[in-house]
């Protein structure tokens, strides 16, 4: 705790100072990513596993509370992703970090001009959608479906500790090292190469996701029956109500069918494209929180050691959920189940 105030307050002492701010934005939009990704996984899961949940769950991402998150998630995205590329590229050319103020700048503008166009194209479907009269959940319903979540986080943590507590009683509870980024014992250094090479992989992989879900085709109009499903083709010889490329129940859940079961060359490209995502994005974020949360706890051995169990955990977690999700099948009794799960809540068309 004493490291997070002193972290707090000389920010605010560094007045001007571009480096120090963006090591903030830095992690605070790293932060929202990932808190992002645990619900973003974890709810496409029910797709595949819990249909009607899946239905509550797009219904939250519609509401006023959702649209203003989606927002601020991109810029997150822009930004973490713009200034890793340069973190990157300074630590593998150390001669030009005496130009890392003015790369900052160049970060923050980049940022700005990228999202002036692409939240002027979100907010077209997001006039549409509500100009249109849709139904759309209370606030107090889009808080209670958070609930979950938090009691699941929570458990975590609790769990988190209970082990390093454990782990404390047999093997003593010294003062820890700090974890040291880049330098120290070999796995150290493979985790710090990692954040850099994984950055590189996940920039191509997540501005495509994030043109095909959030600019083409957003959480608005995901739910719009006869619409054709971005990314994949009409097919109206496949084999499968579900492969040809037309979201016919206005639901999630044949949305995500479609896309998954759309081949190229009897490749499922998307759902390659999201296990490579999927992998990618985890393994970087979670460790990207180990390096955070240790960051916090360093002179705290017990609470050292549950931060980095609750990022393992939070990360097998993901990875098991989601990979389970990817390889799994949706049928159309789980696009029945949505469809009327819809309809009782109103939002069916």
């Amino acid at each position: 705790m004493t490291s997070l105030v002193y972290t707090l307050t000389e920010t605010l002492r560094y007045r001007g100072a571009i480096g120090q701010w963006s090591w903030v934005l830095h992690r605070l939009t790293g932060l929202g990513v990932v808190l992002f990704l645990t619900l973003h996984v974890i709810d496409t899961s029910w797709a595949v596993f819990y249909p009607e949940l899946y239905v509550r769950a797009i219904g939250a991402y519609q509401s006023p509370l959702f649209t203003i998150g989606e927002f601020g998630l991109v810029a997150a995205v822009v930004y973490h992703a713009f200034n890793g590329l340069r973190i990157a590229i300074f630590d593998a050319r150390p001669v030009l970090w005496k130009h890392q103020a003015r790369a900052a700048y160049f970060v923050l503008g980049g940022t700005v001009l990228l999202l002036i166009p692409v939240f002027l194209l979100m907010f077209t479907h997001v006039l549409e959608f509500y100009q249109s009269g849709k139904p759309v959940l209370p606030l107090i319903d889009v808080l209670l479906e958070q609930l979950p979540f938090a009691i699941g986080i929570a458990g975590a943590a609790i769990v988190a500790i209970i082990v390093s507590a454990a782990i404390g009683v047999v093997t003593g509870n010294k003062k820890p090292g700090k974890v040291s980024k880049g330098m120290g014992s070999p796995i150290e250094r493979f985790w710090w190469s990692f954040m850099r090479v994984s950055g590189l992989i996940i920039l191509p992989l997540v501005f495509g996701h994030l043109a095909l879900s959030h600019i083409v085709q957003g959480v608005f109009d995901i739910t719009v029956a006869g619409s054709t499903v971005a990314g994949t083709l009409i097919d109206n010889n496949a084999n499968s109500i579900l492969a040809n490329g037309i979201n016919d129940s206005g639901t999630a859940v044949e949305y995500v069918a479609e896309r998954w079961n759309f081949l190229v060359a009897g490749v499922a490209i998307w759902r390659i494209y999201d296990i490579l995502l999927l992998a990618t994005v985890t393994l970087h974020g979670f460790n990207g929180l180990r390096y955070v949360l240790t960051d916090y706890t360093n002179e705290n051995a017990l609470f050292r050691r549950a931060a980095v169990i609750l990022c393992i955990i939070a990360g097998v977690v993901l990875l098991t959920v989601g990979g389970l999700a990817l390889v799994s099948s949706i049928g159309t009794d789980a696009v029945r189940a949505a469809s009327e799960a819809a309809r009782n809540m109103g939002l069916g068309e």
